[in-house]
């Protein structure tokens, strides 16, 4: 009995085909509705409900870029930020902070697209891909995050360029579209530095899935790490230059020092949430991340704190911070460990309903109220309670919609076959996306999850179109419909013993 391939080829009439009439319709509806709410959110709150707490550390240092040519934010050189969405934010700017928001609309649109060309690449259907695409167009949280003024719909459309050439590599074996693969992730990270280490795990990935193919076993991992690490590398070194920083960002080291560790330290020491920045003597903790543009270790609170490291370049300063987010994790690594976990629970089962109702409800507190962080299960219960019927019910549908979601992907996974290389592609940049986010802050947004609902799309998709298994022939199949036919002799064939 043979065994069957890890991977099998595209027919040849699914590689040609880039578009389809029916494939119109999800982005109409995906346009109009991303462009209602975002009507309806300046008409109700202004220019202003369109920023989040984020916008501003994009804006700054990418209006810097634009005008001077030099990436600094508060005088100095921006460490946190990278310029691919500060650049982009200042440049679609230019003619309003609406015309922005339109651009990541278009995205956004674009991102549901791709999710079209990345089903049809990894099932061979073109009845999955439109499903999927279908999926995508209502997702609620592509549809908030295309709207607001941060990174997110540029980095998903970049990341997701990239899955699309890598799942055609893996049917097709071509290295010139590993390459362009490896070119979109480095601008991804870029946009978004959360994807500065998937590089070394897909070239991981590719060489297990390519140990028996001794032509490509360490050719492919070699051509993908080429085609990034030098453009992740030249970034690296502009930090060194300037600042004496060798990182890619300090995001990280900021999200774990401020955020990540004084949790951990609060739980250890069986504080509250709400004591974790008395020690800033801040109210506004959002006005003070602002004014710093997300660097906080410049900001007046900390050197307070520090008085020692005022006369501290940007790198010490940093490197205080690493040592002490060691030292932390080390002593206390059960409850670090306990919050990632929790992190991660959060990723991947929190609503996303509160930024829609902020875009929505602007003022009203009693939306976000219902589901207010760490507040534990019977203070949520009792908050929703009071809630009006029309909160409840908002709750209640995005709860069905999202395990609905998940229950038909887990369907679409256990049915796509689990030697399909694309497949495991989508399972493991998505296991990526919950992990890194979850290790590095305690909060666990829903945000996070973006990344991923493209994959759970298209797994969904898969579910709902294979819900009732259909033994099909070629010759039942109009000969209009040829890339059926096409598709359903591949998968024929791949099932003989």
């Amino acid at each position: 009995m043979q065994s069957r391939p890890f991977y099998s080829p595209t027919p040849a009439s699914l590689k040609s085909e880039w578009w389809t009439p029916r494939l119109a319709w999800p982005l109409l509806a995906a346009t109009v509705l991303r462009l209602a709410l975002l009507m309806i959110a300046v008409f109700r709150g202004g220019t202003r409900a369109l920023f989040d707490p984020d916008t501003v550390s994009y804006l700054e240092p990418g209006r810097n870029l634009l005008l001077h040519g030099r990436f600094i934010a508060g005088g100095v050189p921006d460490l946190f930020r990278t310029p691919g969405y500060p650049l982009f934010l200042a440049i679609t700017s230019l003619a309003g902070f609406p015309a922005a928001a339109v651009a990541n609309v278009l995205l956004s649109v674009f991102s549901t697209y791709l999710v079209w060309r990345i089903g049809r690449t990894v099932f061979n259907d073109n009845r999955i891909a439109l499903c999927a695409a279908w999926l995508f167009a209502f997702e609620p949280i592509s549809v908030t995050y295309s709207v607001l003024l941060i990174s997110d719909a540029l980095f998903l459309a970049i990341f997701l360029l990239s899955m699309e050439r890598m799942a055609v590599f893996l049917r097709e074996r071509r290295l010139r579209v590993l390459v362009a693969s490896g070119l979109w992730l480095a601008a991804a990270t870029y946009v978004r530095p959360v994807s500065y280490y998937l590089p070394a795990a897909l070239a991981l990935g590719l060489l297990v899935v390519l140990a028996r193919v001794p032509a490509m076993r360490w050719k492919a991992p070699a051509m993908l790490l080429i085609s990034v690490l030098p453009w992740l590398a030249s970034w690296q070194i502009r930090n060194w230059v300037e600042t004496g920083y060798k990182g890619f960002s300090s995001a990280a080291e900021v999200a774990l020092y401020f955020f990540d560790v004084p949790y951990v330290t609060a739980r250890a020491e069986h504080r509250s949430h709400a004591s974790l920045y008395v020690e800033f003597d801040q109210v506004d903790f959002i006005t003070l991340w602002e004014d710093s543009s997300g660097q906080l270790y410049l900001s007046q609170p900390y050197l307070a704190l520090y008085p020692e490291q005022a006369g501290w370049s940007q790198a010490q300063r940093i490197a205080f911070m690493h040592a002490e987010i060691l030292r932390i994790i080390r002593a206390h690594f059960g409850v670090y460990l306990r919050t990632c976990l929790t992190s991660a629970f959060r990723i991947v089962f929190e609503l996303g309903a509160g930024n829609i109702d902020h875009l929505l409800y602007p003022g009203n507190s009693g939306h976000a109220a219902a589901l207010a962080a760490d507040a534990g299960l019977p203070s949520w219960l009792a908050l929703l309670a009071k809630a009006s019927i029309w909160v409840v019910a908002e709750k209640a549908g995005f709860a069905i919609a999202l395990i609905g979601l998940y229950l038909f992907a887990a369907r679409g996974v256990i049915r796509g076959g689990m030697h399909n290389a694309c497949l495991w592609l989508l399972l493991g940049t998505s296991l990526y996306f919950i992990i890194v986010p979850a290790a590095a802050l305690p909060s666990g947004l829903s945000r996070y999850r973006l990344p991923v609902m493209p994959v759970i799309c298209i797994f969904a998709a898969a579910g709902v179109v294979r819900a009732k298994p259909i033994i099909r022939t070629e010759r039942n199949i109009p000969s209009k419909h040829k890339d059926e036919s096409e598709y359903v002799q591949h998968e024929k064939s791949a099932m003989l013993p």
